[in-house]
């Protein structure tokens, strides 16, 4: 078919139909970038809305001389313009649902709304040795209180002694609000999170597991379980605290993380006092059951489901910014010895996290006659360099 006519079809869709056709070759992605298809859907867009019906002369002017300077921009520069507006109008929009911060956690109150209507998602992509690719689509999600808590399980996994890393990624439609067309076919940006080994699911990764499965940890963040019998996968957890995490999963590229912005060191109003003002609120969960809360009480759950949790940490400063934050799995384990802490009658367990930034370590107690967990010990350990990093200074 002539391209002249291709191009009249192409003419009559819009900017999500046409990103779509540009896929099927390379001749249809040059004719489905073509300036003059695009300068009329920017035009449309991005022009001032006014409430009367008539032109006014200097925009109609205007669109007239765009149109006729089309041909004298280089191939796809009003698709590129046409997408960097877009782009930047979401972003723009996003930045006004998530600006209202939690009093107690400092992090955006509106993360749901703002996942709801971008149509955020969650995808991991599987690499193997061959070079091939497999993308798994998200198949649950919950919210927690600092977390979002997503889930890949399927029957057709591909084998794993052919896979090597595991990317997790977030997706964004390129264009919000066409709820109305399958998600799949929609085009989508993707935003590398974190990328994993498969290599180093073994003993020193094992946290736990039942008659069925084995369950392994990479962080951050990350859970895996094998079937026991064949060694396959069974499923995947990721934890994402709320921390940037909207920024993390739309604002990187498929192969290069997001990169936190640079932080200004702040002044230490009182440097003899050291660390002080610190707000700290943990959320601690297992299959939709709150063990631990961040106001240190209501805490419940039963004793079996408890030896592997989840921990959603997230440390406030003086100026209560967000300082450290993480979710990621631990395990709660029987205490080898007694405590240096407050004797209690029931069984004590510890939980340990350490990363790059800090140490966590908390001491509970079960309380049988009111099957209850109650915190007798919690320590802190923040790196120096972290500390010195963010305010400026040379402790």
């Amino acid at each position: 078919m002539p391209s002249e006519v291709l191009l009249k079809i192409l003419s009559y869709l819009d900017a999500a139909a046409l990103l779509c056709a540009g896929c099927v070759n390379r001749r249809f992605y040059h004719l489905a970038s073509d300036n003059f298809i695009w300068i009329r859907i920017y035009s449309a867009a991005f022009s001032p809305k006014r409430s009367h019906w008539r032109v006014d002369p200097a925009e109609k002017t205007d669109l007239s001389v765009n149109l006729l300077s089309a041909g004298d921009k280089e191939a796809g520069y009003w698709k590129k313009e046409y997408l960097t507006k877009q782009i930047a109008s979401v972003k723009a929009a996003l930045a006004r649902v998530l600006k209202p911060l939690h009093p107690h956690t400092g992090l955006p109150l509106k993360t749901k709304e703002a996942l709801r209507m971008s149509g955020l998602g969650w995808v991991i992509i599987l690499r193997g040795d061959d070079g091939r690719e497999y993308t798994m689509e998200h198949t649950h999600l919950s919210f927690n209180d600092s977390s979002v808590t997503v889930m890949w399980y399927s029957k057709a996994w591909p084998p794993l002694a052919t896979l090597s890393t595991l990317d997790l990624c977030g997706v964004t439609p390129v264009f919000m609000g066409q709820s109305r067309t399958p998600t799949r076919i929609r085009p989508r940006w993707y935003s590398l999170i974190t990328k994993y080994q498969l290599s180093q699911l073994g003993e020193s990764s094992a946290v736990g597991g039942d008659r069925l499965t084995r369950v392994f940890c990479l962080p951050p963040g990350l859970v895996v379980g094998l079937w026991k019998r064949e060694e396959e996968l069974a499923f995947v957890m990721a934890s994402l605290h709320l921390h940037l995490l909207v920024e993390r999963s739309m604002l990187g590229s498929p192969a290069v993380p997001y990169e936190l912005p640079p932080h200004a060191p702040v002044s230490d109003d009182s440097p003899e006092r050291g660390l002080h003002g610190y707000r700290l609120h943990v959320d601690m969960h297992s299959g939709g059951v709150s063990c631990l809360c961040g106001s240190f009480c209501n805490l419940s759950a039963n004793k079996g489901e408890a030896h592997c949790s989840i921990v959603d940490l997230t440390l406030l400063e003086e100026y209560g910014k967000p300082f450290w934050c993480f979710s990621s799995p631990v395990c709660v384990r029987c205490c080898p010895g007694p405590s240096d802490g407050p004797h209690f009658l029931g069984e004590a367990y510890y939980v340990d996290y350490s990363d790059s930034e800090g140490k966590l370590h908390m001491e509970l107690v079960w309380i049988e006659e009111t099957e209850e967990y109650f915190i007798v010990s919690l320590a802190l350990y923040l790196r120096l360099a972290k500390v010195n990093q963010w305010f400026g200074t040379k402790y």
